[in-house]
């Protein structure tokens, strides 16, 4: 039985650490018990994303190997042609994917030709069938609104960290800027995406926060990234260490106590997953990953290997549009 107080904004942060900071079995209890209240447990959201502009980045964000300053391999490819998307699209629905997200390294959209044809991309996605995302920088209003017009679905940006950790990981942009954007796609009627990495060197209380500015949100982010540090060579944290999986578990068993009725999305990281340790994420409360070989620029598990998983744990792929 589902019981609406679960459903809140008004956490503070110390119930949200005490929630973090318990015993791990317990925590994963907890969270199972509302998973199941409140959504379909077997039912696992498939999104795929494909990078349509690489590289050649003006942002510093500390992680990301397409930033223009950073000598990390990643070749800059102009944006995409709307036939190739679309196709790369039809593959991606053909293997199960009901969500398509397109990604470009931009700082902000700019209203020029580029963005027309995003907008021309993001109505022929729509036109398969599928819920289409966007993750283009930041946003104004009005093109939050073309974006709405054109039949975008969801739009994805990240808050990454703590508001307090942040400028130790990106100066060219402000936490209040990520904040604004997020406002104006919610005012423009899209649905959020809105997550975060661990292992960018922060603190446990640095995820509590985040998780804290998330879950304080007027309406709680329709989808939560939950994303491992995949650490690049030639960027700044090339050196961090690797994610604990527990840390994972941690994270989305969390998540999903405070925001019970959103996706939380089992995200970069998982190459270095087993099948075990990402069953675990599953009855912690993730109920959506992205399939196919890429995540942008960085390596992920191929649909093939995604599909065994999903036969062997009893999962289906949640369609798309679905209204609870």
């Amino acid at each position: 039985m589902r019981m609406n107080n679960d459903i809140r904004n008004n956490w503070t942060i110390s119930e949200i650490k005490a929630i973090y900071d318990a015993p791990l079995l317990d925590l994963i209890y907890r969270a199972a018990q509302l998973h199941r209240m409140y959504n379909d447990t077997a039912e696992v959201q498939v999104c795929t994303l494909l990078s349509i502009k690489t590289g050649g980045c003006s942002e510093d964000c500390a992680y990301c190997p397409q930033a223009a300053r950073y000598n990390t391999g990643v070749e800059v490819q102009a944006l995409m042609q709307k036939e190739a998307v679309l196709e790369y699209a039809q593959k991606a629905k053909d293997a199960g994917s009901t969500r398509f997200c397109m990604g470009a390294a931009w700082r902000e959209v700019r209203d020029n030709k580029d963005f027309d044809r995003v907008l021309d991309m993001v109505k022929g996605v729509n036109e398969l069938g599928m819920e289409v995302c966007c993750t283009l920088g930041m946003l104004t209003e009005q093109q939050a609104q073309k974006l709405a017009d054109a039949g975008l679905y969801a739009y994805n940006h990240n808050l990454d960290t703590s508001k307090e950790h942040y400028s130790e990981i990106i100066t060219t942009r402000t936490y209040e800027d990520r904040l604004n954007t997020l406002n104006h796609v919610r005012k423009a009627g899209v649905t959020v995406c809105c997550g975060g990495i661990i292992g960018l060197g922060e603190t446990h209380d640095d995820r509590i926060k985040m998780l804290h500015t998330l879950a304080t949100m007027p309406e709680h982010p329709e989808s939560v990234p939950i994303n491992a540090l995949v650490a690049i060579k030639g960027t700044p944290l090339e050196n961090n260490s690797k994610t604990d999986v527990w840390d994972m578990v941690r994270m989305i068993a969390t998540a999903r106590i405070i925001m019970p009725k959103t996706m939380v999305r089992l995200s970069a990281g998982r190459t270095e997953m087993s099948v075990a340790e990402q069953a675990l994420c599953f009855m912690a409360g993730a109920n959506s990953i992205f399939a196919g070989d890429k995540l942008l620029t960085t390596p992920n598990p191929s649909f093939e290997e995604d599909n065994l998983m999903f036969q062997l744990l009893g999962l289906k792929p949640r369609a798309a549009f679905k209204e609870e």
